[in-house]
């Protein structure tokens, strides 16, 4: 055979060799899109399952630190574990019963206070009037128009109160499996990561589960301890700058911004306007009324771009278009609850992608700017 002959087949076969790998990336693209689309759908219809699963697993992850430190001190973790779990359910407790008492009253003033919203924005009303008019003016022409011996079916909705009854019903239920979940985890202590070892083949596939898991823990608990103690020191500026400018029920805003706080973007957003609307009501002059939603901003602005970076740190910076997307998915997923846990699970992924080559593009992609050179990524 000649030489151009050979070259010719040597040609062809790296031209069927990357036809073939390309054909093999398309198939492996595709099986991951039907696994991802599987994975949401999952996660949607198992939701009364997997929230209180999923929290029991971040609160442990946050409290595992505190347990080992009472180990090393002699303390059993099934007795540390009762008494953390205890002590975080006496806490929930309390706030529910403190806070009972102003929520039922603004529950109780709603109808008022959306009377009072109504009068002040009368002015801004009259353009969605006309229009409500003309619709209505609209459907009647249509009613009448209509056969008088068509059947009208209206289907009946279930009232407030069943629908009451049954959110605080799963609400009670989820917390209860939660903290049930989360003592049985916090009491096994290490048990986990030995069962992890065991079922792994070989030492580097243990020591790369191991890596992996206390990474993910560590960063975790960093994140969600610095995020309440830093929403903690937001809602107490909030509830000072309440009371400076005198609006009602303080403390209810402070507990209500530190809550808020832990949605990113969004929850900053509803605690201006609901501190706007309240405001608007409770203050004559319409001046003095925007004060306490700009100390309110002033406020998340502080927190979000000076307090929130220096006490993270580089390393658990995040990409805020993921932010925004994940708290997105999450949210139609599983609600407020699935706001709260999205920049949490966020961080868990980050770390889970950063182990694996194959999968660094997506941990850089979850990233937050890069640091420049030379920067101290500890700080």
């Amino acid at each position: 055979m000649s030489m151009p002959a050979k070259t010719s087949s040597k040609l062809t076969q790296v031209q069927l060799a990357e036809e073939l790998d390309a054909k093999l990336r398309s198939i492996r693209y595709a099986l991951l899109g039907i696994f991802l689309v599987l994975l949401v759908g999952l996660v949607y219809f198992a939701r009364d399952f997997l929230l209180p699963v999923v929290l029991a697993f971040l609160l442990a992850l946050t409290l595992s630190p505190i347990i080992r430190f009472l180990q090393r001190r002699g303390v059993a973790p099934p007795v540390s574990a009762l008494l953390v779990v205890l002590t975080v359910l006496a806490v929930f407790c309390a706030a529910i019963f403190f806070l009972a008492g102003p929520v039922t009253e603004w529950v109780n003033q709603a109808p008022e206070i959306s009377r009072k919203v109504q009068n002040r924005l009368e002015a801004l009303r009259s353009p969605v009037d006309v229009i409500a008019k003309a619709s209505e003016q609209v459907n009647e022409i249509a009613e009448s128009a209509s056969a008088g011996d068509v059947q009208k079916v209206v289907i009946q909705q279930p009232g407030m109160l069943t629908i009451a009854a049954a959110s605080a019903f799963g609400g009670l239920t989820t917390a209860a499996v939660t903290f049930v979940l989360l003592l049985f985890l916090l009491a096994s202590g290490t048990m986990f990561y030995q069962k992890l070892i065991g079922i792994l083949p070989t030492l580097g596939d243990k020591k790369r589960a191991l890596s992996i898991a206390y990474d993910v823990e560590r960063d975790v608990s960093h994140y969600l301890s610095t995020i309440t103690l830093i929403n903690c020191g937001f809602g107490a500026a909030v509830a000072v700058a309440m009371v400076l400018t005198g609006m009602p029920n303080p403390i209810l805003w402070g507990v209500a911004a530190a809550l808020l706080n832990f949605v990113p973007y969004v929850g900053a957003l509803v605690g201006i306007s609901m501190v706007g609307i309240v405001a608007l009501i409770s203050f004559d002059s319409l001046g003095y009324a925007v004060i306490p939603p700009l100390l309110y901003a002033a406020c998340a602005v502080l927190e979000g771009q000076f307090v929130t970076p220096i006490l993270l740190g580089r390393r658990l910076e995040l990409n805020s278009v993921a932010i925004f997307l994940f708290v997105a998915l999450w949210s139609w997923l599983w609600g407020i609850v699935g706001a709260i846990l999205a920049v949490p699970l966020l961080v868990a992924v980050k770390v889970f992608c950063d182990h694996f080559e194959g999968l660094n593009s997506v941990g850089e992609f979850l990233s937050g700017n890069p640091s420049p050179p030379g920067a101290d990524d500890t700080k």
